[in-house]
């Protein structure tokens, strides 16, 4: 039986044109040459300047995979897939899926509610919840009870954007699950990137710094709606 939360209660001036002025003889070989020079090293600052953003977004996934390892998990980090409603809710596989558990593609039309479970949930719905943002920890049934018990304290600490209950499949593993996109996503580019991390034990800093993925999803809510207890 799911242990669900209470829902909470509904809550330069403008410049004018200017004359340009006509060069009276053209330029000497030597001043095309400066400008020349300097419209290469433009160019050579612009290129550095989007290769440092280029390598700036891949050393955030670089430092979390690093957090990760250090803690005994590997971290996969995979293209999204298109997020449409066409699976069923009780789905277990689809070949769009490509992590498992699944952590983007399509999904169930309905989220699950948030909130913490002893029940396993349906897989469909919980794919639907990260595309709005959230972020699952899923276990399976041989992850000693000690270490649940820690899962629960940490779900506990910050429950918004959580979801947390069995996985079946799991074994004795633990999986944290999350999809993002750029904030400036606008449907029918890219489908963002989706994470998954599997730990055979509960590292604090490492789920923390996992947990720093949430409300980045496709589908951007009020994060109020995403208390538990509310779909």
């Amino acid at each position: 039986m799911a242990r669900k939360d209470r829902a909470p209660t509904p809550p330069k001036r403008p410049q004018g044109p200017q004359r340009r002025s006509t060069p009276s003889a053209p330029r000497d070989a030597a001043g095309q040459r400066r400008l020349l020079y300097i419209l290469a090293a433009s160019g050579l600052v612009a290129l550095a300047i989007v290769l440092g953003v280029v390598f700036l977004a891949g050393g955030e996934d670089e430092d979390l995979a690093a957090t990760m390892e250090a803690a005994g998990c590997e971290l996969k980090v995979v293209p999204a897939q298109v997020g449409d409603h066409t699976a069923e809710v009780d789905a277990t596989d689809d070949p769009k899926w490509n992590t498992d558990p699944p952590t983007s593609g399509p999904h169930y039309p309905v989220a699950a509610v948030y909130g913490e479970y002893d029940e396993p949930l349906q897989i469909a719905q919980v794919v639907h919840n990260l595309e709005h943002g959230a972020v699952f920890v899923l276990y399976g049934p041989d992850v000693p009870e000690a270490t649940v018990a820690q899962l629960r304290e940490f779900y506990a600490d910050d429950r918004l954007g959580m979801l947390l209950a069995p996985y079946p499949k799991l074994d004795d593993e633990i999986a944290l699950g999350a999809w993002t996109v750029p904030d400036d996503f606008e449907p029918g580019g890219t489908n963002g990137t989706s994470y998954l991390a599997t730990c055979t034990a509960y590292d604090e800093g490492a789920f923390e710094a996992f947990r720093d993925l949430r409300f980045k999803g496709p589908e951007r809510f009020p994060r109020e709606s995403l208390e538990p207890g509310i779909s």
